[in-house]
């Protein structure tokens, strides 16, 4: 089986058979456990001999030395003049005369001996198959994320890519669109065009010049020859199959101008000649247009029925701000509220997580394009003029009707449901757009518990790249962040907070660490109410160009055993995003909770401390606002308090023993996605 299906279905913890051989099972669990943490739960009869080396693989084995080889105790030995010295010593050999063959290490590190790890292991359960079922798996799983309305993530469509070239891959009636416009994209598939509109041409060229945002500027179009000839004749096929839904191409009139000059288009029938004809000359008949006309007129509810009836719910959610600070008084709010209704419950979701996050001052916009996340912050000029400023109790109607909804599409669509009391720390899984596989991954905004007195140590390894730094950054509730990275540490080292120091020639393999007593923390830095790390690529490559993980461990004596310990390991995944920049993960040291981030931002910056990072405000509480619990809440039947009487179980520790029940675990993001399309 492909290494892609695999690890795939390892972050589900799933372990694959793909050898049709089973040898050394006892042998096998036994190492299992002891070195990884691993327990088999199921399928044990599956198990083979070299499964051990393919989870040492993902969860990390033999992870190259950090800069200080007895971290953490011989950092904390060392005084800050040593520590700033090897740093400078370290730069001039690596950076001043270009030396980056050799790893670097300290010059005053004493010699050191450690013992055996002693701490306590939390238990990893996962279950073996062989490759007929895993395919069965990917299958399933496949279809659910075609059908997802949100766009997939690297690895997810990776998969479905892959599936569907081997034509093992059947399409489902309804596809997400970006799935869709990429698969068009990739395999130039025609036959793909049929569940697209002419419209959507735009936003495939946009997709080929690699632009962002949904305004297309497509000013400095430079198609390839090629890429001519494939969108002329994806308008062909448009024209030739009466698919021109000519209101929307008219919302891009002055775009499709450009493009049709460009490519030198022809029209080759009746349809395509009219088409053209309509966006060269004078007018524009798109419902938007008809809706700024409606608004003009201060008919607010007419607005809101033309862009209902011309483009869906879904565009009225989208402009539903708009539309509510035009109302001209509390009666014209309730009655525009009343008639309100949609059954896209994932947009609805994002529009709770949105007013439910909104803040005085000005606003940061957060939005993920081509699989990165960008942010704009509102400057002066924008926040004077801004129009769609909502009082505050017009928000908190609007977020009481969107509530209502959203329990109206949901209900009863499960039957009897067991939902664990720890799904309401797991987020729901609305913006999975960055590539991250291994062990632990889940939604961002999903938050693990931390046990009282444990260390965390974060870590990040690479190769194919010199330099990587791993950063922390302390952040109170007002968004004032202290930074602890490579150029700070040198006289922030303490017992609170203990970093392994800076490898800058990790080509053929460097590692970092920070060591973090949660409580000594607190106590040295009390403002700080969250703790958030990051990862940036100072040579300026990419994450897709090297080999890079990151994840932390518990350790419970962090000065036992070696640097890097996998049975302590919660997580460890692959950062393969188009980007020199990361969020990893943050601890929020208030509730000791580890909150899963995984955002990859659209920058190309290499060094951590010049990043704002309040905009992650909207990850560190979004599972306040809404969360797996409520998702399965609301669409129970049923809801029963034993998983022994439940058509579904929402939980991570339930052990199957029924083969008809559903099982959704925290990191099954497909299931999650798949009930909130039914909605749709």
């Amino acid at each position: 089986m492909e290494a892609l299906f695999k690890d795939y279905l390892f972050s589900k913890h799933i372990l694959v058979n793909d050898y049709n051989r089973a040898e050394g099972q006892f042998q096998t669990a036994f190492c299992l456990a002891h070195q990884f943490g691993i327990k088999i739960v199921k399928g044990i009869d599956n198990l083979d001999i070299s499964m051990i080396d393919y989870c040492a693989k993902q969860i990390g084995q033999n992870v190259p030395q950090p800069f200080y080889k007895g971290f953490p105790d011989s950092v904390r030995s060392l005084t800050t003049e040593q520590l700033l010295f090897d740093q400078l010593y370290h730069y001039a050999i690596t950076y001043g005369l270009g030396d980056f063959s050799q790893p670097g290490h300290s010059v005053f590190e004493e010699n050191f001996q450690r013992v055996a790890f002693t701490g306590k292991v939390a238990i990893k359960e996962f279950t073996v198959i062989c490759e007929e079922e895993a395919f069965e798996e990917l299958l399933s799983l496949a279809q659910s994320m075609l059908k997802s309305t949100r766009p997939l993530n690297a690895t997810q469509y990776e998969i479905v890519k892959a599936l569907y070239l081997q034509n093992k891959l059947g399409l489902p009636e309804k596809v997400g669109f970006d799935t869709l416009v990429n698969l068009l994209f990739d395999t130039r598939d025609i036959k793909l065009a049929s569940y697209l509109q002419m419209s959507d041409v735009i936003k495939i060229v946009a997709i080929m010049q690699n632009i962002n945002g949904d305004y297309y500027d497509l000013s400095e179009i430079n198609l390839k020859n090629q890429q001519r000839k494939f969108i002329t004749s994806l308008i062909d096929y448009f024209a030739a199959n009466d698919k021109i839904d000519l209101k929307d191409c008219y919302e891009k009139k002055q775009v499709w101008c450009g493009l049709l000059h460009h490519i030198h288009y022809k029209a080759k029938c009746p349809a395509a000649a009219r088409f053209v004809s309509c966006m060269r000359n004078k007018g524009n008949k798109s419902a938007y247009s008809a809706f700024e006309k409606a608004l003009a007129q201060g008919d607010v509810l007419g607005a809101m029925s033309i862009l209902k009836e011309e483009k869906g719910s879904g565009a009225v959610l989208r402009n539903i701000n708009y539309l509510l600070s035009r109302c001209s008084d509390a009666n014209q709010v309730d009655n525009l509220l009343n008639i309100l209704d949609s059954k896209n419950t994932i947009v609805l979701l994002q529009l709770l997580m949105q007013i439910s996050t909104e803040k005085s001052g000005p606003r940061t916009f957060a939005f993920t394009k081509f699989n990165l996340l960008k942010t704009h912050e509102e400057d002066d000029e924008e926040q004077k003029s801004r129009k769609t400023l909502l009082s505050y109790s017009t928000r908190t109607k609007l977020k009481d009707r969107i509530l209502q909804l959203i329990s109206k599409n949901l209900a009863g669509k499960l039957g009897k449901v067991y939902v664990d009391p720890s799904m309401r720390r797991i987020a729901i899984p609305l913006q999975e757009t960055t590539g991250a596989t291994g062990l632990g991954v889940l939604p961002k905004g999903s938050r693990i518990p931390l046990e009282q007195g444990n260390t965390i140590r974060a870590f990040t390894y690479w190769e194919k790249v010199n330099d990587i730094d791993l950063s922390a950054f302390g952040m109170t509730e007002q968004g004032e962040q202290l930074e602890f990275s490579w150029r700070t540490m040198f006289n922030k080292q303490s017992d609170a907070i203990c970093y392994s120091g800076d490898e800058t020639s990790g080509y053929d393999g460097g590692s970092e660490y920070y060591d973090i007593e949660v409580n000594k923390f607190k106590s040295l830095y009390p403002a700080s109410r969250y703790l958030i790390f990051a990862n940036n690529v100072y040579s300026s490559l990419p994450f897709s160009q090297s080999i890079c993980k990151a994840g932390y461990m518990i350790r419970s004596k962090p000065s036992s055993g070696e640097v890097f310990e996998p049975k302590t390991v919660q997580t460890s995944f692959t950062i393969n995003a188009e980007t020199t920049f990361a969020y990893l993960f943050a601890i929020d040291l208030h509730q000791m909770e580890m909150i899963w981030l995984n955002v990859a931002a659209n920058r190309s910056s290499i060094v951590a401390g010049d990043t704002d990072l309040f905009f992650l405000d909207k990850y560190l509480h979004s599972t306040e606002i809404f969360s797996v619990y409520d998702l399965y809440r609301m669409a129970a039947t049923q809801l029963v308090d034993q998983p022994a009487l439940a058509d579904v179980v929402v939980s991570d520790d339930y052990a199957v023993t029924n083969e008809n029940q559903q099982i959704v675990r925290s990191y099954d993001f497909d299931k999650i996605l798949a009930l909130l399309n039914t909605t749709m």
